[in-house]
C-alpha cells in the first residue's frame, strides 16, 4: 500500500499551531513511509472562506518548509464530481429526499427531549417511512438530501493513537449530505476527496472524532476502501484551558514576525504531543525517520512559551554571524529603523546570539551598536566617580593594537593596576559609555566588535565633556 496523507484546512482563518501541528504529522508519516503528502483546502464554507485565509494557509505551510506533494487542490473546484456522486446514492437509495422544515425538526427533537430520548432526525422522509406515514411533498419547499445510515451494526476502527473505537450505528441518524441550495456538506465532500484521492491515512485532531463513524459509513456505502485513522489530541493554554489566542492560538506567520525561526517552531511542535525518548532537540531528519503514530500522546498537550523561547535560543546559537545578519538586518531597518554599517553586523550577531530569545530580541539588542549613545546623566555620574574618569582617559590613550578581545582585557588589566581601581568600576563606566546601558555582553568582546575607532570616538565623546 502507498500511504498517502492529506492535511485539509478550511479557509476561515489563519494557519494556528494546532493546524501546523496537524500537517507537520501528516507531512512527516508521508515521508517516513515514502508515500505522498496532499495539501487540500476545503473552501466550501462560501460565507467564512476568504482569498486572505488561503493565502496565510499556503504562506505558513511554505515557511514551516511543509511542502505537498500534490495540491494545493480546492473542494469548490470538485462541486460536479459531489454532485456526481449524490446523483448516483440517491439512484441507488442509499440516499434520499428530505422535505422536513426547520421548525418540523425543531418540532421533533423537543418531542423526544420531553420523553428523554436523544434528539436525532428519525428518518421520517425515507421513502418507505414517508409513504407509511402519507407525507406529502411540499410544493414550495427545497428538499435537502440525506444519506441513509445503517440502521443496525457497530461503526469500529483501531485508532492510530486513540486505540480501538466503537459506536453504534443507532447512535446516528440519517446526515444530511447536500443543502437545500444543492451545496454538498462537509463531511460528504471529505469522503468524496478522500475516496478520490486515495488517502490512506486520515491523521487530524480529536475534534473530528465523532465525523468518523458518518464517513467510514459513507465510504462503505460506495463501495470505497476505508482509510486508517488517527485523531490527534488537542492542545491547551498553560492553565489547562483550551488554545487561544491569549495563549498563542494565532498565526503561524505571527511567529514569523515575532522572530521564531520555522525550525525552532517545527521541532517545538514535533514534541508537543509526540516524543522519542527524552530527545527534545532534533533535526526534521530525525523527527521524520522516528515519527511513529503509537508514540503520539493520548491527552491533551500544553503549550509552554518558555520552552519555545529555549528552543529557539538553542537554532539561534547554532547559527552563523552571517546567517543571523541576513535574518536581522530587515527587523533593523523596518521596525527599529536603524541602518547597520560598523561595525559589522554578522560580528554583532555572533556576540549576541547566546543572549537572545528571538531576531526580534537579536535586533533590538544590535541596535545600540548602531544608534547614536547618549548616556543617561545620572548613570553618568555614578560611574564615573573618583578615579575612575582619569583611567578611562589612560585607557583611550592606550588602546592596544591588534584591537582584539584577550589585548583589550590585558589593557583594562595594566589601567586597572596603575590607578588603583577594581574591574567593575572600569567596565561599568565603559557599559554606560559605549553602549549606554549597564548590562552588556563581555565588554572586551563589545569593544573588540566596535572597533577601536568607534570606541575611541564614543570615549571622546563623553570624556572631552567631563570637569578634568
Amino acid at each position: 500500500m502507498i500511504v498517502r496523507t492529506r492535511f485539509a484546512p478550511s479557509p476561515t482563518g489563519y494557519l494556528h499551531v494546532g493546524g501546523a501541528r496537524t500537517a507537520l504529522y501528516c507531512w512527516a508519516y508521508a515521508r517516513r513511509h515514502g508515500g505522498q503528502f496532499i495539501l487540500r483546502i476545503e473552501d466550501t464554507d462560501l460565507e467564512r472562506s476568504t482569498p486572505e485565509a488561503v493565502q496565510a494557509i499556503l504562506d505558513g505551510m511554505a515557511w514551516l518548509g511543509l511542502y505537498p506533494d500534490e495540491g494545493p487542490f480546492y473542494q469548490m473546484q470538485h462541486m460536479p464530481r459531489y454532485r456526481q456522486v449524490i446523483t448516483q446514492m440517491l439512484e441507488s437509495g442509499q440516499a434520499y429526499y428530505c422535505y422536513s422544515s426547520k421548525e418540523e425538526l425543531d418540532a421533533m427533537r423537543e418531542e423526544q427531549r420531553a420523553r428523554g430520548a436523544k434528539p436525532r432526525y428519525d428518518g421520517r422522509w425515507r421513502p418507505e417511512l414517508a409513504q407509511r406515514r402519507g407525507l406529502v411533498v411540499p410544493p414550495d419547499r427545497a428538499p435537502v438530501v440525506r444519506f441513509r445510515n445503517p440502521d443496525e451494526g457497530t461503526v469500529s476502527w483501531q485508532d492510530g493513537v486513540k486505540g480501538q473505537i466503537s459506536i453504534s450505528n443507532s447512535e446516528l441518524d440519517d446526515l444530511i449530505i447536500a443543502r437545500a441550495d444543492g451545496t454538498p456538506t462537509y463531511n460528504f465532500c471529505v469522503v468524496v476527496d478522500d475516496m478520490d484521492m486515495r488517502i490512506s491515512h486520515v491523521i487530524r485532531g480529536d475534534d473530528h472524532i465523532n465525523n468518523t463513524p458518518r464517513q467510514i459509513n459513507i465510504l462503505k456505502a460506495l463501495g470505497a476502501s476505508v482509510p486508517s485513522y488517527a485523531h490527534l489530541p488537542m492542545i491547551h493554554g498553560p492553565d489547562g484551558e483550551k488554545l487561544s489566542k491569549r495563549h498563542g492560538a494565532v498565526s503561524v506567520m505571527q511567529y514569523d514576525e515575532d522572530g521564531y525561526l520555522p525550525e525552532a517552531l517545527c521541532n517545538y511542535l514535533a514534541r508537543l504531543g509526540w516524543s522519542h525518548g527524552d530527545d527534545e532537540v532534533f533535526s526534521m531528519d530525525e523527527f521524520v525517520s522516528w515519527f511513529a503514530l503509537e508514540s503520539c500522546s493520548k491527552s491533551a498537550a500544553q503549550f509552554d512559551f518558555e520552552k519555545l523561547q529555549w528552543l529557539n535560543n538553542h537554532y539561534l546559537r547554532q547559527m552563523t554571524g552571517a546567517v543571523l545578519a541576513q535574518k536581522t538586518a530587515p527587523r533593523l531597518a523596518a521596525e527599529l529603523g536603524v541602518l547597520p554599517g560598523l561595525p559589522r553586523l554578522d560580528a554583532v550577531c555572533d556576540l549576541l546570539k547566546e543572549r537572545a530569545n528571538t531576531l526580534v530580541a537579536l535586533a533590538e539588542a544590535s541596535a545600540m551598536f548602531y544608534s547614536p549613545v547618549q548616556p543617561d546623566p545620572v548613570m553618568l555620574t555614578e560611574r564615573l566617580q573618583g578615579a575612575v574618569p582619569k583611567a578611562l582617559r589612560d585607557f583611550a590613550s592606550r588602546l592596544p593594537e591588534p584591537f582584539a578581545a584577550a589585548a583589550i582585557s590585558q589593557a583594562m588589566k595594566t589601567v586597572l593596576a596603575d590607578h588603583g581601581l577594581k574591574m567593575p568600576q572600569l567596565a561599568m563606566a565603559l557599559r554606560v559609555i559605549l553602549l549606554g546601558k549597564t548590562e552588556t555582553p563581555s565588554i572586551d568582546k563589545v569593544m573588540e566588535v566596535l572597533g577601536p575607532q568607534l570606541v575611541q570616538q564614543r570615549l571622546s565623546a563623553v570624556l572631552d565633556a567631563w570637569p578634568q
